[in-house]
C-alpha cells in the first residue's frame, strides 16, 4: 500500500438498528496512514456508531469500510489488526499489568520470549515499566488509563481506535493523557481514530476532525479551518465559545454580505454560505476577534454597547455586553493596564473587521 493511499475509508456507510431511522447516512471518510483523524459531536450524532463499525462490533447496515484497501465488512474484529482503548480501560482485574499486556499477543499464539519482549517495550512506551506485576485496583485512573493505551499498542496494530478513553479522568490528568497521547501518535507513527463530545480534546490533538451532528458529517477539516472558517452554523457554534446575531442579508458583494440583524443594525461580514439578497444569516463572531473602544474608523462594524457583567478569568476579563439587541455578547479581554477601566453599567463602543464576522445559515 503506497502512502498516498487511505489505510481507512468509510464508503457510503449507513446504519440503522431498526431498519427505519438512519443513525449514520451515507458516512464518506479516508483516513491516510499516520494520521490522527477524530469525529466530535453531541451525544447521539452517529460518531461512536461509526467507530464500532470500524472495530466490527456493529454491522453496517449499507455501504462498505475498507482496510488497507481490502473490504472488512464480514471480517470479525479479532482478525482485523486494530487496538482499541475504551473509556472504562476494560483492564482483567484478576490479571497483572504484564499478562493484562500479554493476553491479546498469547490470542494470537506468539511465543514467551517475543510476549515478554513486547509488553515491556510497550510498558515503557507509556513510563509503567517498574508497574509489570501490580494488578490493576492498585493503580490510579490515570495509570489505568496508561496501561489500556499500552494494551492497544502491544501487538503493533495498523490503526488504534479510542472511543471516549479520557472521559473518567480529571481535568488536569485529562489535559496530560491528551499530550501523552499525542506525543504517542507522533513518536510512533500510529493511525488513530478517536471519538470525544470534547471540542478541546479534539482540537488539542487530531490532525483532521470530523463534527457530526444527527447521522451526518457536517465538516471534516484541519483544527484550525474548523476554528477559523467554519462552513456552517453548527460548526461555528459547536466548536469554540461563539457570538451569533441573526438577521436578513440585505445585499451580497463578492465576498461580503451586509446584512440587517433583528435589532435593525447594520453589519458587514464575510460571505460563507448565504447566496442572495432575502436570505435569512446567522452572523458568527468569536469573543477574542471584538475590540473594545476601536480608535475612530478601524473598524468597519461599530456600535454602543453597554457591560452587563465582568468575570475575572487571569489572562483575560470575561466581559458580557449588551450590543445589537443580544444582551448575552461575550467578549474576552486581554487582563492588562489599559482595560482597567471598563465597569458594570459603562457604555463603550466595541467593533469588529469584517473579516472574523461569518455570514453562515440561517
Amino acid at each position: 500500500m503506497s502512502n498516498t493511499e487511505p489505510l481507512v475509508k468509510f464508503e457510503n456507510v449507513q446504519k440503522s438498528y431498526d431498519g427505519e431511522i438512519l443513525v449514520v447516512k451515507d458516512f464518506n471518510l479516508d483516513v491516510a496512514p499516520g494520521e490522527f483523524v477524530t469525529m466530535l459531536g453531541p451525544s447521539g450524532s452517529g460518531k461512536t456508531t461509526c467507530l464500532m463499525m470500524l472495530a466490527g462490533f456493529e454491522p453496517t447496515t449499507n455501504g462498505t469500510i475498507y482496510l488497507k484497501d481490502k473490504p472488512i465488512n464480514n471480517v470479525p474484529p479479532h482478525k482485523r489488526g486494530i487496538g482499541m482503548v475504551f473509556q472504562n480501560y476494560a483492564l482483567f482485574p484478576h490479571m497483572t499489568v504484564a499478562e493484562n499486556l500479554a493476553f491479546p499477543l498469547e490470542v494470537r499464539k506468539m511465543g514467551k520470549a517475543e510476549r515478554e519482549a513486547k509488553v515491556n517495550r510497550a510498558l515503557d512506551m507509556v513510563q509503567l515499566g517498574d508497574f509489570g506485576n501490580r494488578r490493576p485496583m492498585q493503580l490510579s485512573g490515570g495509570q489505568q488509563q496508561r496501561v489500556a493505551v499500552a494494551r492497544s499498542l502491544v501487538f503493533d496494530p495498523d490503526l488504534v481506535l479510542m472511543d471516549e478513553p479520557l472521559g473518567a479522568l480529571d481535568k488536569n490528568l485529562r489535559e496530560q493523557m491528551q499530550y501523552e497521547i499525542k506525543h504517542l501518535h507522533e513518536s510512533l507513527g500510529l493511525t488513530v481514530v478517536y471519538v470525544t463530545h470534547d471540542q478541546t480534546e479534539a482540537l488539542t490533538m487530531s490532525n483532521r476532525i470530523a463534527v457530526f451532528d444527527d447521522g451526518v458529517v457536517l465538516q471534516c477539516s484541519s483544527p484550525e479551518d474548523l476554528y477559523e472558517k467554519p462552513e456552517n452554523a453548527f460548526v461555528a457554534n459547536f466548536i469554540g465559545e461563539n457570538n451569533r446575531l441573526m438577521g436578513n442579508v440585505e445585499s451580497i458583494d463578492g465576498d461580503k454580505a451586509t446584512v440587517k440583524t433583528d435589532s435593525g443594525d447594520i453589519v458587514i461580514a464575510t460571505k460563507v454560505n448565504v447566496n442572495k439578497a432575502g436570505d435569512r444569516a446567522t452572523l458568527s463572531l468569536r469573543p477574542e476577534r471584538i475590540m473594545v473602544s476601536p480608535s475612530k474608523g478601524k473598524t468597519p462594524n461599530t456600535y454602543s454597547a453597554k457591560v452587563e457583567e465582568l468575570i475575572y478569568h487571569g489572562d483575560h476579563i470575561r466581559t458580557r455586553f449588551s450590543v445589537c439587541g443580544h444582551d448575552d455578547f461575550i467578549v474576552k479581554i486581554p487582563n492588562s493596564i489599559d482595560n482597567v477601566t471598563l465597569k458594570e453599567g459603562k457604555q463603550v463602543d466595541i467593533g469588529w473587521m469584517s473579516e472574523d464576522c461569518l455570514a453562515l445559515d440561517g
